[in-house]
């Protein structure tokens, strides 16, 4: 049930990571949360496994391979792109030209993290909420 299928945090700051999932626990979503350091690790796991996320919610500034370019080798991949997979950029960037750059490559969000835990908590409901109700061609029945 694609729904139910686990949400991909890209994030290589542990306590962002910890935020992150403990505000998801707060607000009842009980989806697994799988974690990368960076975008190596998320690309290399997308490729040798079948596992549908519902989600990947990703930061810009990451090693190796930063989120724009995950996002850009993801969109540039016909294997990838065609099992299309929810992408948004959680981060603390909000420079015009990231914000620019990461839709040219058809980011599905941008959303800039806060240091107020309640509206982190309020952002994180509207995004899961909006995608919970999308349709997407795997979840078509």
């Amino acid at each position: 049930m694609p729904h139910s299928g686990p949400i991909f945090l890209v994030e290589d700051d542990e306590d962002d990571q910890l935020l992150i999932t403990q505000a998801l626990r707060e607000l009842g979503i009980t989806n697994r949360v799988i974690y990368f350091q960076d975008g190596v690790e998320v690309i290399k796991y997308l490729g040798s496994s079948m596992q549908q996320p519902f989600l990947i919610i990703c930061d810009i500034n990451l090693p190796s391979m930063n989120g724009l370019e995950t996002r850009e080798y993801i969109e540039n991949s016909p294997f990838l792109k065609k099992r299309s997979i929810p992408f948004l950029f959680f981060t603390t960037s909000d420079n015009i030209l990231t914000v620019q750059e990461a839709y040219k490559y058809t980011v599905q969000g941008f959303f800039v993290k806060t240091n107020n835990y309640k509206k982190l908590k309020e952002d994180l409901s509207t995004i899961f909420r909006y995608w919970q109700l999308c349709l997407l061609p795997d979840r078509v029945t």
